[in-house]
């Protein structure tokens, strides 16, 4: 039978990450291609702890149904952390212009979704970095939104271009309802938009009435430079939508996120998650709940980045030591991933599939690009996921596919 597929999804196509996975099921395979957090991170036998103390005294609270908005305990730790971490959370009480209240989400990329899926009707416009986080962008697209990208500097968008855009389309159809912005060791490129820049984004978004999705789930894996305010702390008008999740600080695969922002909005978000999931898994809120509450996030979250600041180390050592000095990458203080830039000359495709015949699988920039006939010479490399044998050995494989490569040029 041919089936006919609807107009939004008929024309998605699946992560190019997501189908890199499937390699990965070969052991020899080296994976710069995953975003997984380090396996090494998972507090296990704490977590295995707190569930059988929920079954042997909550076991109802935990296999019922639960409240849309979320388990209201979590709820209250996540604001409560918000506030003291990241300065985020408006009150009338407090002088405010609105209220701000937060979503207990399956997973920080249901937030986006529902995001796009509130704000936007198909043909709207969502404004993105260019290149932008892969989900994100298909998220979008399942909704009929149109992905359109913002060139990406070293320290943030473009903000001329930014404004030029939305002028133009303010003049014009008014179409782009939100802007995406990952500020913070940025998914792709691992770069940190500066204070400056997210102070003119916030400027921005006022001037033309610009909702922000801020999109933060690796916010907390600082581990060199300083700390940067949140645009969402900023925001005084109601315009940004603050999103993140226990996916790289607790277990990815819990799907706990949350997503914060005026409460007139969030009322929306609540009514389409409903429709799409009821709510998240009551268990895993809970463990959540009584992680954040009752034992050492932030201790473990030191640990974490302890973690990280060695495989980063470690690849920026290996990336110095055999990548050539025409190969330019950027060089994180946080998160999870390392962004390069291939010469003139080297073919993107042709780099990536050299490396995989090598046993190392790498992810190429044309998986994050917002148009999707766009371009791209960059590739991005992870550096939780290897171990750090792994991480060395990739390296001298990247080096020695690189020399290849320029090579065949002379």
């Amino acid at each position: 039978m041919e089936y006919r597929i609807s107009n939004k999804l008929a024309a998605l196509k699946p992560s190019a990450i997501r189908e890199i996975f499937k390699s990965l099921s070969d052991p020899s395979i080296i994976a710069f291609a995953a975003g997984n957090p380090a396996a090494e991170s998972f507090p296990v036998e704490v977590l295995a702890e707190i569930t059988a103390d929920i079954f042997a005294n909550e076991p109802v609270k935990a296999l019922q149904y639960g409240q849309t908005e979320g388990y209201p305990p979590l709820r209250e730790a996540v604001n409560k952390r918000l506030a003291e971490k990241f300065s985020i959370g408006c009150s009338v009480e407090k002088g405010d212009k609105y209220n701000d209240t937060t979503l207990i989400v399956s997973g920080g990329n249901q937030g986006i979704e529902l995001s796009c899926k509130v704000l936007c009707n198909e043909g709207d416009i969502v404004l993105c970095e260019d290149p932008s986080f892969i989900g994100a962008l298909n998220a979008f697209r399942s909704n009929g939104a149109i992905t359109k990208g913002i060139p990406l500097r070293d320290d943030g968008i473009d903000t001329e271009i930014l404004e030029s855009t939305l002028a133009a389309d303010r003049a014009g159809e008014n179409k782009i309802k939100m802007l995406y912005l990952i500020p913070t060791f940025h998914n792709p490129a691992g770069i940190t938009t500066s204070l400056e820049v997210r102070k003119k984004i916030y400027e921005i978004a006022v001037k033309y009435s610009l909702v922000i999705l801020e999109d933060n789930p690796y916010g907390e894996l600082r581990f060199a430079g300083e700390e940067i305010p949140t645009i969402k702390s900023m925001d005084t008008e109601g315009l940004v939508l603050y999103c993140s999740s226990f996916s790289k600080v607790l277990s990815a695969g819990m799907r706990v996120g949350y997503i914060t922002g005026p409460e007139k909005l969030m009322q929306k978000l609540v009514v389409a998650k409903q429709v799409e999931d009821v709510h998240t898994n009551q268990l895993f809120q809970m463990l959540c709940h009584r992680f954040v509450t009752e034992r050492d996030l932030d201790g473990h979250i030191e640990m974490i980045r302890a973690i990280y600041r060695r495989k980063c180390g470690l690849m920026m050592k290996g990336l110095d030591e055999n990548l050539p000095k025409s190969f330019k990458f950027t060089r994180p203080e946080g998160g999870l991933f390392v962004w390069c830039t291939l010469p003139d000359g080297i073919d993107m495709t042709e780099f990536v599939a050299r490396c995989l015949k090598n046993k190392l699988a790498i992810v190429p920039g044309t998986a994050f690009c917002p148009d999707e006939n766009g371009t791209s010479n960059s590739v991005r490399f992870n550096y939780s996921t290897p171990s750090d044998e792994q991480i060395e050995r990739g390296c001298v494989i990247l080096g020695e596919v690189a020399r290849e490569m320029l090579d065949s040029q002379l």
